[in-house]
């Protein structure tokens, strides 16, 4: 987008009432946390560029409530799904979902995350597809709800506060930091890919011995 067309674009923007924008840039985030492939980090960063544009009709302040509750209200939601997620595939008797629950893996998994619970939900909004499963897990493991609540809190101010600022302080070059999310994303993509790698040929390995 050429930048004719793009202030255009803002201009339009700008003319929304301002309870339209704001409920948008609150589902945006609330989406991003049950639909990974919703580019929510995208419309943060653009979100913070707008509450500083000239006429805006939202305050730096209102972008911050907006961001949060929809942060947060997504990531419970997918928190309470993990609890009945979990019920759910206990009882049930498909073949399929009964072949996903296995009772010694999923302890294993809940175990180590009630471990490392505290970093996991405070990393987890670095990487979409992380903060995505996290909540589901911490569900899964009932976690308690206000420490989760507060981890993530915590984990919004830092990774969306990043974000929101940077997308005020860049002004019109706010795709900069788009560009650098890009780039974020693949490496971050290529070390789960491996991490997911290493843990598979660990489980091969364990067979393998046991089979010997």
């Amino acid at each position: 987008m050429d930048f004719l067309q793009f202030d255009a674009f803002l201009t339009r923007i700008l003319e929304l009432p301002p309870v339209v924008l704001w409920v948008f840039f609150c589902f945006s985030n609330f989406l991003e946390n049950v639909f990974p492939p919703w580019p929510g980090d995208t419309v943060t960063v653009f979100s913070g560029f707008l509450s500083s544009s000239p006429g805006s009709p939202l305050s730096f302040l209102s972008i911050v409530i907006a961001t949060y509750l929809g942060n947060l209200l997504g990531a419970l939601v997918m928190y309470f799904f993990g609890e009945r997620f979990l019920l759910f595939l206990k009882r049930s008797q498909f073949p399929f979902l009964s072949a996903i629950y296995q009772e010694e893996n999923l302890h294993k998994t809940l175990d180590w995350f009630r471990r490392y619970e505290f970093v996991v939900v405070l990393l987890s909004r670095f990487s979409a597809g992380i903060r995505f499963f996290v909540s589901i897990v911490a569900g899964m493991s009932k976690m308690n709800i206000i420490k989760f609540v507060v981890l993530y809190t915590l984990a919004i101010s830092l990774w969306c506060g990043i974000l929101l600022f940077g997308g005020s302080l860049l002004g019109s070059n706010w795709n900069q930091i788009v560009v650098m999310l890009s780039y974020y994303n693949q490496t971050i993509g290529i070390v789960l890919i491996c991490v997911f790698l290493y843990f598979i040929y660990q489980i091969r390995k364990k067979r393998n011995t046991k089979l010997t």
